[in-house]
């Protein structure tokens, strides 16, 4: 049996969720309650001395960061694949997750204080990461052809990544106004099962506030 730690409402971890599911898997998940510090305790230090989620547990094999993860996966997991096997397609589905990891994920923390309205806002951080991320949302828009998802007719390891992170983003005042098809994109995700059952709930929502008020203090 797959185990997967992670927490409900952060992204890294939701992309293995996700994709777990996609991929039809059986697995059982252990909540790591971020809230309550437990990524520090001895015990999931014994895990992951790193003290950070997702950590996939699979025959005999502990696993850390959530890329690696993915690959493993789609390589032990091949079906339904996720991965083009076109050399194009390919560079396209993973310059789409580094640039999520590399320039929106680090935009994350100024935005994330507009969405929850939180004090103490820093308005030159947050328009740079707005700046940041409309260059990563025309580039994507740009990379979006006639098929639904990038560089492939079914979903990948790409769209998982970016589905992740992008869908959240109008929450900030990101106006999506000039990215019709990513627009589009975001719609055919968000009505997948896959997302709607790793969604976060109203109540997951007000413990990662609270999580956030805690780590400003």
């Amino acid at each position: 049996m797959i185990t997967l730690y992670y927490s409900p409402i952060h992204v890294n971890p939701r992309r293995v969720w996700i994709t777990l599911i996609e991929k039809g898997l059986k697995f059982e998940l252990v909540e790591v309650k971020l809230i309550n510090d437990e990524q520090f305790k001895p015990e999931f230090l014994a895990i992951n001395p790193f003290h950070h989620i997702p950590v996939l547990v699979d025959d005999g094999l502990t696993m850390v960061e959530s890329l690696a993860i993915l690959d493993y996966l789609e390589a032990k997991y091949p079906n339904p694949p996720m991965l083009p096997k076109d050399a194009k397609d390919l560079a396209i589905v993973q310059m789409v997750q580094h640039i999520c990891v590399n320039e929106i994920l680090p935009a994350r923390e100024p935005l994330m204080s507009v969405m929850f309205d939180l004090p103490g806002k820093n308005p030159e951080a947050i328009e740079q990461a707005k700046i940041k991320v409309n260059t990563a949302l025309k580039f994507f828009e740009n990379l979006l052809d006639y098929r639904p998802f990038f560089g492939s007719n079914n979903l990948t390891l790409g769209d998982v990544v970016a589905g992740t992170l992008i869908p959240w983003l109008p929450k900030t005042g990101i106006s999506f106004n000039d990215y019709p098809k990513l627009t589009a994109w975001c719609d055919r995700l968000v009505a997948r099962p896959a997302w709607q059952a790793t969604q976060a709930t109203p109540e997951m929502m007000a413990n990662y506030y609270k999580l956030l008020i805690k780590r400003m203090g």
